[in-house]
C-alpha cells in the first residue's frame, strides 16, 4: 500500500500551488469541504488512509447516485459523521490541517488524471463509494455492500446502492 501511495504522488507529481492560484471560488469552496472531510474523517490515519477518503469522496461526486459537487456530497444529511456530531468543524491540528489540505488539491485537481491514466487502478479503494470505521460502529448498511479493502482504521465498500 504505501508503495502505492508513493507511486500515485511521482507519477502525479506536481507544484499544488500552481493550480490553486488561478482557482475560481468555487474551486476554493469545495477544495475547504475536501480538505475538511480528509481532516475531520482521517486525521489520524496515515497517508493512504487520508488519500482514500478523499477518493471515495471524489468516486461519489462523480456516480449519479450522489450531489455532483464535493460540498453537496460532504454535507449531505448525515453521510459523514463530522458533519452532524455537533463539535466545531473548525480544525485545530496546523499540522494534521495542512497535510489534510495538500490532499484535498492532490485529488481534487488530479482526480480525473489518475482515473483515465490508470484506467481506474490507481484508485487504491477500488471504486468505493462508502467506508466506516469499525472501532467506532458497525453499520447495518454495511452488510449489504462489498469490502473492497481495509485502509488504516476504516473499512471501504462498493456494492448495492454503490
Amino acid at each position: 500500500m504505501k508503495l502505492l501511495v508513493l507511486l500515485i504522488l511521482a507519477v502525479f507529481a506536481f507544484d499544488v500551488s500552481a493550480s490553486t492560484k488561478t482557482a475560481t471560488k468555487k474551486d476554493k469552496r469545495e477544495l475547504r469541504c475536501l480538505a475538511q472531510n480528509v481532516y475531520f474523517e482521517a486525521r489520524g490515519e496515515r497517508t493512504a488512509g487520508q488519500l482514500a477518503v478523499a477518493m471515495v469522496t471524489m468516486n461519489r461526486v462523480k456516480s449519479r447516485r450522489f450531489p455532483n459537487s464535493v460540498c453537496k456530497v460532504v454535507w449531505q444529511k448525515r453521510q459523514f459523521s463530522w458533519t452532524h456530531d455537533g463539535k466545531s468543524d473548525r480544525p485545530r491540528d496546523e499540522k494534521s490541517w495542512k497535510l489534510a489540505k495538500e490532499i484535498a488539491e492532490f485529488i481534487y485537481y488530479k482526480y480525473d488524471t489518475l482515473k483515465v491514466r490508470s484506467n481506474g487502478a490507481l484508485d487504491i479503494t477500488r471504486g468505493a463509494l462508502h467506508y466506516y470505521a469499525p472501532s467506532m460502529a458497525d453499520p447495518v448498511w454495511a452488510k449489504s455492500k462489498e469490502v473492497s479493502r481495509q485502509i488504516g482504521g476504516h473499512v471501504f465498500l462498493v456494492g448495492e446502492n454503490s
